[in-house]
């Protein structure tokens, strides 16, 4: 049985759109994109590697596999472009069709909750799932991410798609911050964990995982 694990950047207001670039994503209006492109550091990237690594494939949304095809591919060589080249890319749509251009890559159509419990019933490494805001709110209703890994950048927005949330009337559910990669700095990376059974997904910082923000940040 595979585990899956969520990784996100989000603002402290839980934003989680468009984070990369400004034309990442300009659904709904949306005109920050970009927000955390300039607060990624060694830290960052380590942690994301490390989790990568341990992971067996990618899962994916059609929206975010054709904006990581758009750019990745496309980079002067780097270790990020490599892992994705040499990761398991499963794709998880209604709407595209086989053969996907980009190598290593596998179309999931069908049921999205069925599909994906399929996969996790597999044995072998962690499912990692990146940005698919779409894919996660479904998937999240069903009880089926057991794990998010955070990038909390001290921004807030006012705007923009926020994290989803677990199934509508289920009881309130905590995560348990099992690990924070990034204490005392101006973001941090706590990783929580699910520890509860059918219900709803309300991810809780502490006080002790929120980043400590300096006076140049607040205004």
């Amino acid at each position: 049985m595979s585990r899956l694990v969520a990784i996100n950047h989000l603002t402290l207001d839980g934003v989680m759109q468009a984070p990369g670039r400004p034309d990442e994503d300009r659904s709904g209006g949306f005109a920050h994109g970009g927000w955390g492109a300039s607060r990624t550091d060694e830290v960052m990237g380590r942690a994301l590697g490390e989790r990568m690594g341990r992971g067996r494939a990618l899962l994916l949304g059609r929206r975010t596999y054709q904006q990581l095809l758009e750019f990745w591919p496309s980079q002067p060589p780097n270790p990020y472009t490599e892992a994705l080249d040499r990761a398991t890319k499963y794709v998880v749509s209604t709407t595209l069709r086989e053969p996907l251009p980009w190598k290593n890559s596998a179309l999931v159509s069908g049921d999205a909750a069925e599909s994906v419990a399929g996969l996790k019933a597999e044995p072998g490494g962690d499912l990692t799932i990146m940005g698919s805001g779409e894919l996660m709110q479904t998937l999240m209703r069903h009880d089926l991410v057991d794990e998010h890994l955070l990038m909390i950048h001290p921004v807030v927005l006012g705007t923009g798609a926020p994290l989803p949330r677990g199934r509508p009337g289920g009881r309130p559910r905590a995560r348990r911050l099992h690990r924070d990669h990034n204490r005392g700095r101006d973001r941090d990376l706590p990783a929580y964990e699910n520890r509860c059974g059918n219900c709803l997904m309300m991810p809780v910082l502490s006080m002790s995982a929120m980043p400590r923000i300096s006076r140049s940040t607040r205004s």
